[in-house]
C-alpha cells in the first residue's frame, strides 16, 4: 500500500502554507507528493491531473486537510467514490475522513447522503419556483437583455459610423460588447438569435 499525497495552495497564500502540507504528507509516510498553487475551485489543477493518472490500486490518496482536494462537498465526495471504484482509498490527514478504515467508510457514506439531501433540496426548490412563476404567468430563465425594442436602438445606433462599439454598449445601460455580438454583426445586421427574438415581438 503507497501512501500518495497531493497538496493544494490557492494563489494568495504563502509559500510556508505549502511547505507545512508536504511536511506533514512527508511524515505521514508519503513517497511522491504532487502540488498545485490554483483556486480549490478550479476542474483544471495540473498537479491534481497528474496525481490521478499516477495512482494505481491499492495506492491513498493523501492530503492533509479536505479543503485541500476540493472545496465543494459534492465535487469532493464524487472523487472520492470514483477512487474507491478505481480501488484507491483516500485519507485526510486532519480529519475522520479515511477510507482505508471501517469508521473512515462510514463517515463517508454519512457525508455522502448529506451531499445527496442538499441535491434533491436544491432541486426541490428549483421546481416549486418554477411551478409558481409559470402559475403566475412567468416562464423560467433569466429575463433577456436585448429586447426588441433595444436590438433596433443599438442597430440605429451601430449605422452612425462615428459611434465606437464601448460607446454604443454606454448607451444601451452598459452592455458587455459580447452580448451585443451575440445579436448583431459588427455591421448592425442582425444573427439568428435575434432575428427569432423580432420575429416573435412582431408576431
Amino acid at each position: 500500500m503507497a501512501l500518495i499525497g497531493y497538496a493544494r495552495v490557492s494563489t494568495r497564500e504563502e509559500r510556508q502554507v505549502l511547505d507545512r502540507q508536504i511536511d506533514a504528507l512527508t511524515a505521514a509516510g508519503c513517497e511522491k507528493i504532487f502540488d498545485d498553487r490554483l483556486s480549490g475551485v478550479q476542474a483544471d489543477r495540473p498537479g491534481l491531473v497528474a496525481c490521478l493518472g499516477y495512482l494505481r490500486a491499492g495506492d491513498v490518496l493523501t492530503v492533509l486537510d479536505l479543503d485541500r482536494l476540493g472545496r465543494r462537498a459534492r465535487d469532493l465526495i464524487g472523487m472520492i467514490e470514483d477512487l474507491e471504484k478505481e480501488g484507491v482509498a483516500f485519507k485526510a490527514l486532519n480529519s475522520p475522513m479515511d477510507t482505508t478504515t471501517p469508521a473512515g467508510r462510514a463517515f463517508l457514506q454519512i457525508q455522502a447522503a448529506f451531499a445527496e439531501m442538499e441535491r434533491n433540496l436544491i432541486r426541490q426548490r428549483v421546481n416549486e419556483g418554477l411551478t409558481a412563476a409559470r402559475a403566475r404567468g412567468r416562464q423560467g430563465g433569466r429575463p433577456r437583455v436585448m429586447t426588441p425594442e433595444r436590438l433596433r436602438f443599438a442597430q440605429h445606433l451601430m449605422a452612425d459610423k462615428s459611434r465606437t462599439i464601448p460607446q454604443i454598449c454606454r448607451e444601451l445601460g452598459d452592455i458587455p460588447s459580447s452580448t451585443l455580438y451575440h445579436y448583431l454583426h459588427a455591421d448592425g445586421t442582425l444573427k439568428d438569435p435575434g432575428q427569432r427574438l423580432l420575429a416573435s415581438a412582431a408576431a
